[in-house]
């Protein structure tokens, strides 16, 4: 018996399939020189570093050095476009529907995600526990020591968790088969 909720769900996986069939096929040959495992590891490596230094930015506006909020932008600027490339040149492996992988690439993709998943709990504790503590201990901390440093470390939390399944995939990923 189907429930509508079963075919709901069906449904939204056919889409999600025909969706990034299609993406797939518009991203495949971009960037061709970049698939090498060597590149590929750059990119986890700036992608790393600029949320990295983001993190590092919401520390140092907790201790209330305001030029320090002046390198989100560039670490943004970094973070964008690198993450970007590495998910065309890994093929988004890590968010590919299931029917597009085979068995040794599902079992990839969840472990990626589920050490995603830890990092995010992990690194976004500190950063939690810090606004918590601040705002109720010292309620008269500038707003920029508190909400905004806090709320930078737990974006670059948050990046570093989510983007780590993708992180670990293209740091992984074999170099392609060359073309004969």
């Amino acid at each position: 018996m189907t429930t509508t909720t079963n075919g709901l769900l069906d449904r939204y996986q056919d889409y999600r399939l025909r969706r990034w069939l299609v993406q797939e096929e518009r991203l495949s040959g971009m960037f061709p020189r970049w698939r090498t495992r060597r590149r590929r590891r750059a990119l986890v490596l700036t992608v790393a570093v600029a949320i990295t230094v983001m993190f590092i930015a919401g520390v140092l506006c907790a201790f209330n050095l305001r030029e320090a909020a002046l390198a989100m932008l560039p670490a943004a600027l970094i973070f964008i476009p690198a993450w970007g490339l590495l998910r065309i040149v890994s093929q988004v492996q890590d968010s590919a529907p299931a029917a597009t992988l085979d068995e040794l690439e599902i079992a990839q993709r969840n472990t990626a995600r589920s050490i995603g998943l830890s990092i995010t709990q992990f690194l976004a504790l500190p950063p939690v526990l810090y606004l918590i503590f601040v705002s109720s201990l010292f309620p008269d901390t500038s707003i920029f020591q508190s909400a905004y440093a806090g709320g930078v470390m737990v974006l670059a939390t948050l990046l570093a968790g989510g983007c780590a399944p993708g992180m670990i995939l293209g740091w992984n990923r074999l170099d392609p088969d060359p073309e004969s």
